[in-house]
């Protein structure tokens, strides 16, 4: 016995070893005896090819991509199942649309659900499947360079070759066993894209602050007076079509990613001196040989509202979104495709498309999709390959710039925070509820029950409920008309704060309400919010006026004043166009300050920002032919249904009912746990007694279900 385990434990050891060399390593294979590489994808000219069996043809790309994430979870937990793919890879291909891209290696579930979905499929899905990088790497490199930076990256060009062709395992972080990819998905593999939206100043430094680098001559890409960067990235391809090449006797179409802040358009100094345009990747600088079949295409994410500084360049058109595609395109001399583009159906905005209004939030679902089939005539007509929507799903856990401040970022995926714009990018919505939301403003009370009022007073009466998006109120008066009378629901959330009169609504409370409610029906209704409870005021207040907060008295925690709630738009000073058109743009002398003045925006200084507390009146359910996505309230015989997001409320994690705490106690934003709020609702001619709501906290499990926004419809309409 003993001698059987001095025998069999080193071979155990060597199996392992082995597994881990082939499997995981990629270092020991033996090479492909193809006496030419294999690949039915190609690039020609300014058009892709696609040998479907019969020889090429050309192939206009219609593509969405494809997220890691659904609510209740981050998109590094890999937490959707093959099931979900299943679906949702149906529900892609009758959209229209032929290609998936993936940014990073999914879970192996992906790959065995686009293997079985697309074997014996006459018409399959192709994918582009991305690399990443690495967000540490991103973040804490100064140079694409070093060592640190490369090797991890080229190391993840390799594993998703294996994963492809199905011949890679991963130990994952928590994982006893390894992660396995066995599923051969190359048939259906037309290209690769490689990286991310660079980072400016990263590629500056890589290009400005190191030594010239050598011009590449690989077997199969070299470079032509390319920069440090573009070497780098060169670098990267012929890894890639060497790795593939050499172990499978295969290749792929290749890209690099790329968008407006890193673009190879040359652009007036002025602007440079006052936009993030410091850095420049020209994939025209690298080429392919003839031992590379499938050749190159360049990949660019556009979108409608940015590059705004695009727009001020005094020859471009109104739909300067259309004109910039056309200028990509004529700087190419190879195929150019749009890896993303689109607009979120979200409440909360970022930003404004000037003229056309296909803005970065703030839009319908229908205005989505009006919008999405707009930007891909573009897109067509500026004689690009192809266009890819962001995104199939929306995804609760992101983050955006303008409202992050306010949230608890490790709480994002337990609930959908409609405030958020990067949240809602999808074809597909994740709805509160299991088949419906508890709830719609729609001019139909029949879900409210007697359980759910809180309040009477003098014939009004008030009820409220909840669920993982909104706080919904329904308030019922004999003889109410919401078109045209006027009512108001106070609300009092944090103890720290707020006031028994909005003096300037002229409106009392028996409780220091924090929000005023101002139903005066549509196109005039809004949410006030107690002046120092208001986050743009605390946080803000240098970017949106041209004074600082800290030079003069902070406001009253009791003081009287509700402001309109409002979210910035932009943390970029404009020009406005006149001025721009009057002035020789190729003078190196900066603009003053004095020159700067806003584009048809509300403008408080340096930073735009818009009046995010208005009230939107429509139909907010989605079985209604005139169902209107953004609709707040909506009203019937007697009574006026009204939802609000969360965030609109200051909370910052209803998962655990956390609100912001005193902006002025913790100089920033710390969290306060609530277990009730108080709510009433009256005309405004007496004292609006307020009641106590008990809020349940949404917890770690938020419950969903899953729909097709209008938007899909749309798009289907034109790819179908």
């Amino acid at each position: 016995m003993k001698k059987f385990f001095i025998i069999a434990i080193p071979g155990v050891v060597l199996l392992f070893l082995l597994d881990w060399l082939y499997f995981s390593a990629g270092v020991l294979y033996l090479p492909s005896f193809r006496d030419a590489p294999e690949y039915f994808a190609k690039a020609e000219g300014e058009a892709l090819y696609l040998d479907q069996g019969s020889g090429y043809a050309e192939f206009e790309l219609k593509g969405v991509d494809l997220g890691l994430g659904k609510p209740g979870h981050y998109a590094t937990e890999l937490a959707v199942t093959k099931e979900e793919y299943l679906r949702w890879f149906g529900q892609i291909k009758a959209l229209g649309a032929n290609v998936i891209r993936t940014y990073t290696l999914a879970g192996p579930d992906f790959y065995q659900a686009f293997y079985e979905f697309n074997r014996d499929n006459p018409e399959p899905l192709y994918l582009l499947h991305g690399v990443w990088v690495d967000d540490y790497l991103l973040n804490s490199s100064c140079s694409v360079l070093d060592e640190e930076f490369y090797k991890p990256f080229f190391r993840d060009c390799k594993k998703t070759v294996d994963a492809v062709h199905g011949r890679y395992k991963e130990r994952r972080e928590k994982s006893v066993f390894p992660s396995s990819y066995r599923w051969d998905i190359s048939p259906w593999v037309c290209g690769y894209i490689l990286g991310v939206e660079w980072d400016g100043p990263l590629v500056s430094y890589t290009d400005k602050s190191l030594p010239q680098q050598p011009q590449l001559d690989g077997k199969y890409f070299y470079t032509e007076n390319a920069s440090n960067f573009e070497i780098f990235l060169a670098n990267a391809g012929e890894v890639v079509a060497a790795y593939e090449t050499e172990k499978y006797g295969a290749q792929r179409l290749i890209a690099f990613s790329n968008w407006a802040t890193t673009d190879p358009m040359d652009y007036p100094q002025k602007l440079r001196d006052y936009f993030p345009k410091a850095a420049e990747i020209d994939v025209e600088h690298i080429r392919w040989k003839e031992s590379f079949g499938p050749g190159q295409f360049a990949s660019y994410h556009v979108y409608p509202y940015y590059p705004d500084f695009y727009s001020l360049l005094p020859e471009h058109e109104e739909n300067t979104y259309l004109q910039y595609l056309r200028d990509l395109n004529e700087h190419h001399h190879m195929p150019v495709v749009i890896s993303e583009f689109g607009c979120p159906s979200s409440r909360g905005m970022a930003a404004r498309e000037e003229g056309l209004g296909r803005n970065q939030g703030n839009m319908s679902e229908t205005r989505q999709g009006e919008a999405l089939v707009s930007m891909y005539r573009d897109i067509r007509e500026a004689g690009s390959a192809g266009g890819i929507v962001f995104t199939w799903q929306d995804e609760w856990f992101k983050r955006t710039w303008n409202t992050m401040a306010g949230v608890d970022l490790t709480a994002t995926p337990y609930w959908s925070d409609y405030q958020t714009n990067e949240q809602y990018f999808g074809l597909l919505s994740f709805d509160p509820g299991e088949e419906e939301s508890v709830s719609y403003p729609d001019g139909d009370k029949s879900e409210w029950t007697e359980e759910d009022r809180i309040s009477e007073q003098n014939g009004v009466r008030l009820s409220m409920k909840q669920d993982e998006r909104y706080l919904y109120f329904l308030v019922e008066q004999e003889g109410f008309n919401v078109l045209s009378d006027k009512l108001y629901i106070p609300v009092d959330t944090t103890p720290k704060s707020g006031s028994l009169r909005a003096g300037n609504l002229g409106v009392e409370m028996d409780r220091a309400a924090d929000f005023v409610v101002e139903l005066d029906g549509p196109g005039n209704s809004r949410v006030w919010v107690h002046r120092y409870y208001d986050i743009i005021e605390a946080l803000f207040c240098d970017k949106v006026t041209h004074w600082s907060l800290f030079s003069q008295e902070f406001p009253l925690p009791d003081t009287d004043s509700f402001v309109k709630m409002r979210l910035l738009l932009s943390n970029e000073s404009f020009f406005m166009r006149d001025s721009v058109e009057d002035q020789n743009m190729e003078d190196d002398v900066p603009l003053t300050y004095m020159e700067f003045s806003p584009i048809n925006r509300t403008h408080y200084g340096l930073t735009d920002s818009y009046e995010t507390g208005v009230l939107a009146y429509g139909n907010g359910n989605p079985a209604a032919p005139d169902f209107n996505s953004l609709a707040d309230f909506c009203g019937g015989d007697g009574f006026v249904e009204l939802r609000l997001p969360w965030q609109l409320l200051n909370f910052a994690d209803p998962s655990r009912m956390n609100i912001h705490d005193d902006y002025y106690e913790h100089y920033g934003v710390e969290y306060l746990h609530i277990g009730e709020l108080y709510a009433g609702a009256g005309d405004g001619t007496g004292q609006i007694e307020m009641q106590p709501f008990a809020l349940e906290p949404l917890g770690r499990r938020p419950v969903y279900h899953e729909r097709l926004k209008e938007s899909y419809y749309l798009l289907q309409a034109l790819w179908s």
